[in-house]
């Protein structure tokens, strides 16, 4: 059975055993909207390691406490965007057959944004809107640097292709899946030369002037995004040492892996929160800056932004 069929054979029997809970949750509606929201990952994602460690800790409990349908999709941790887009667009086409709705919302972080926009940019009637997290539109410097430095070909880069490849299977594993591997596809679609060409085929949403806003609504589809500018945000945090280090990459303010301005899409919400390419997802353990706006917090205005506008 799919994450997505498993999901909502779990919603079932949870709902007919604790239809008073469900409806406290759901009382204040501030995060219902009338389609069903997907959240797809970035690269090396997943949905739930054993059920136990989620890639959006919180966030889907924070969404449905106000009465959304969440749904979390999984895709190959590691390949090119078409092969991850196609992932996605099956899961979606199952979860409008499952829910009966016409249409979803999909926020994808990372590597998922482009998924969504691939979904989108294909099948346009089922997409309400699109919401990127931290998404490298126009590449990522990071996957410059690798690339420059790891040749095509090289001992380096069939190094680089089976430990990564290695992780994403074994991800893939501890989450239930089976999804293909391919990290110097990943790779390639990460990169400025890659993205150009992603873009060029799919640029809905895309803003006409460098590090400006993109168009809004797009054949029927809305467009938003939001991104961190902040690599270092807390000391606890373990994972915040190697976003450190990544960050001196890039030319731009960035969240570690992302640059501020590669961000934008469509309507952009905001492109400087003190968050780091992980916070943005609420991870690790919610170990976030002390002082900038919880993550939860930016997905329940985003699902409350989605309900005001009647989608």
């Amino acid at each position: 059975m799919s994450s997505v069929a498993w999901k909502a054979t779990l919603t079932a029997i949870c709902c007919a055993g604790a239809m008073v809970t469900s409806s406290v949750a759901s009382a204040s509606g501030y995060t219902e909207t009338q389609y069903p929201i997907i959240l797809a990952h970035g690269m090396s994602g997943f949905d739930s390691l054993f059920g136990v460690v989620d890639y959006w800790p919180g966030i889907v409990s924070a969404l449905e406490s106000g009465g959304a349908e969440v749904f979390v999709t999984e895709v190959s941790q590691f390949n090119q965007t078409e092969t991850r887009g196609e992932q996605l667009l099956a899961q979606v086409e199952e979860i409008v057959a499952i829910t009966g709705e016409a249409k979803v919302h999909i926020i994808g972080h990372s590597h998922g944004g482009l998924d969504a926009r691939y979904v989108a940019a294909m099948r346009p009637d089922l997409v309400a809107s699109v919401t990127t997290v931290g998404t490298p539109h126009h590449g990522a410097e990071l996957a410059d640097f690798v690339r420059d430095v790891v040749e095509e070909g090289s001992l380096g880069e069939t190094v680089l292709a089976g430990v990564a490849g290695g992780l994403g299977t074994l991800l893939a594993l501890l989450s239930g899946t089976s999804n293909p591997q391919d990290p110097i596809a990943a790779l390639e679609s990460l990169s400025t030369d890659g993205a150009a060409a992603f873009n060029a085929a799919h640029p809905q949403g895309l803003p006409v002037q460098p590090c400006g806003q993109g168009p809004e609504l797009v054949g029927g589809v809305r467009y938003f995004s939001w991104s961190g500018t902040r690599a270092l945000t807390n000391a606890f945090d373990v994972s915040d040492g190697l976003l450190g280090l990544t960050s001196l990459v890039y030319g731009e303010d960035n969240d570690g892996l992302v640059g501020r301005c590669s961000s934008h899409l469509g309507k952009v919400i905001r492109d400087d929160y003190q968050q780091n390419h992980l916070d943005e997802v609420n991870l690790l353990f919610g170990l976030v800056h002390w002082f900038s706006v919880d993550p939860k917090t930016l997905y329940r205005q985003h699902a409350n932004r989605l309900k005001n506008l009647g989608l």
